[in-house]
């Protein structure tokens, strides 16, 4: 049975055969994804929304929406062009965000950043991860 991200990088590699559009280069790609992205953030140029503020507001909603499946859809264009499963990608980036902010030391330095020491922890965890050419 084939999984969910399976079945969509199946439908993304259909739709880039369909068009020709299954050779394009990472690069391009890639700016696309950058392109849709800022897009996206315009939706937020002169606010910083909350969760519950969009929900409550369906038209910026829609557009925020469909924004962010642009991003998604070129996402997945890229790792279907490169052959990259998609589910494994994102479990082995998670498996390494989960050791990187570990929950506890998260949940402790939320809302104490600038105060002696937490910040400190923080940047040794992430320079530890830089040397190891990991991010």
């Amino acid at each position: 049975m084939m999984g969910l991200m399976h079945e969509m990088e199946a439908k993304i590699r259909e739709f880039l055969i369909a068009r020709g559009w299954d050779h394009l280069r990472p690069a391009d790609l890639a700016k696309s994804i950058v392109i849709e992205g800022a897009e996206l953030l315009e939706n937020f140029q002169w606010g910083s929304l909350t969760a519950e503020e969009l929900r409550a507001d369906p038209e910026k909603a829609e557009k925020v929406k469909r924004e962010l499946a642009d991003v998604l859809i070129y996402c997945m264009e890229l790792a279907v062009t490169m052959g990259w499963d998609t589910q494994s990608t994102i479990k082995e980036k998670l498996a390494i965000v989960n050791e990187k902010y570990p929950a506890q030391l998260m949940l402790s330095w939320k809302g104490r950043a600038g105060e002696p020491g937490v910040d400190e922890e923080y940047l040794k965890i992430k320079e530890e991860y830089r040397r190891r050419g990991l991010s």
